[in-house]
């Protein structure tokens, strides 16, 4: 896939272009079903699939301080629509100046003359341009008047859930709220964290008997306090299973927000290692014990729960 990270350097418009625009956070089932339809589209057209998305989250620029998390920061956005198998990525640096682009100028200036449109491929609720001035009814006018294709494709839900469709606020809404198994159906795969393992307060094999990998967190998005069932991937590409805690460590009164990883039948050092954490099911609340040993037993368990949960 070839990724332009702004438009000028787009030296030439792509052969017969099929796009889809939109800012893609989270990459999700209704995300991945544009990007199919888009390669689709462009092999019956003999031509080049393309994804336009936006850098920063245009709220990011709108507004100030009202923007929600991102479910995904941009090197795993990047990531998750390459393996779509897309020719071509735009990442768009997103602006005020841009933001001001009426929604022809856009189409004609931008997406005909620049990119080559031939064929665009959108969602039901798609709007474009200054203050979204563009709807569904103005691109097909568009369309009909420059010569280009609009497919407009119907939501996507996950299998076997209660939500009309995916996207990225209810992935958002049920990721805080622990739900990781229903998040999971909408994005396509297990909701994942990032960050540097760093030293945490020596407290995890020393005290507990339970060695944990304290992570500083490089995602806006983190799941709701309590422990996990969770996989591990290391630097090496090593997948391993693991018991996550995310919270305070009420038993301790140290008030401090952490996310620690003891990850199962593992004993080697992993400082300043960049490891991916996946979130497979929510075990139990965070709580406060009476003493050490009465946690140290609990952790015992939510390791054989684990376990357990990991083998299915």
């Amino acid at each position: 896939m070839q990724i332009f990270e702004n438009l000028e350097t787009i030296a030439s418009p792509f052969k017969n272009a099929v796009v889809t625009i939109g800012n893609f956070d989270g990459v999700h089932i209704g995300h991945q079903a544009l990007f199919h339809e888009v390669i689709k589209i462009a092999d019956k057209m003999d031509g080049t699939s393309v994804a336009m998305t936006f850098e920063p989250h245009p709220l990011r620029v709108l507004t100030k301080n009202n923007h929600p998390p991102l479910i995904t920061l941009y090197e795993q956005k990047l990531e998750l629509i390459e393996k779509s198998g897309l020719d071509v990525l735009i990442c768009v640096p997103f602006t005020r100046e841009f933001a001001a682009v009426s929604a022809t100028s856009f189409i004609r200036d931008i997406l005909m003359d620049r990119i080559g449109m031939k064929a665009v491929v959108v969602g039901k609720d798609y709007t474009f341009g200054k203050n979204r001035e563009g709807n569904l009814d103005l691109l097909k006018q568009l369309g009909d008047q420059y010569g280009f294709e609009v497919f407009v494709l119907d939501w996507i839900r996950g299998a076997n859930t209660v939500e009309s469709r995916s996207s990225s606020t209810i992935i958002r809404e049920l990721v805080m709220e622990g739900q990781m198994e229903k998040a999971e159906k909408l994005l396509g795969r297990n909701y994942q964290i990032r960050g540097t393992v760093i030293s945490g307060r020596n407290r995890g094999g020393k005290t507990l008997g339970f060695p944990t990998a304290n992570i500083k967190l490089y995602d806006e998005l983190c799941p709701k306090t309590g422990v996990y069932a969770v996989t591990v991937e290391l630097e090496d590409g090593r997948k391993l299973k693991g018991v996550a805690n995310i919270g305070y460590s009420p038993t301790f009164n140290d008030h401090v927000f952490t996310v620690e990883v003891h990850i199962l039948d593992f004993n080697e050092s992993i400082y300043n290692q960049k490891i991916r954490v996946n979130f497979i099911h929510r075990i139990r609340d965070e709580k406060k014990f009476s003493d050490i040993s009465e946690l140290s037993a609990q952790i015992k368990k939510d390791v054989k729960t684990a376990q357990n949960i990991l083998s299915l």
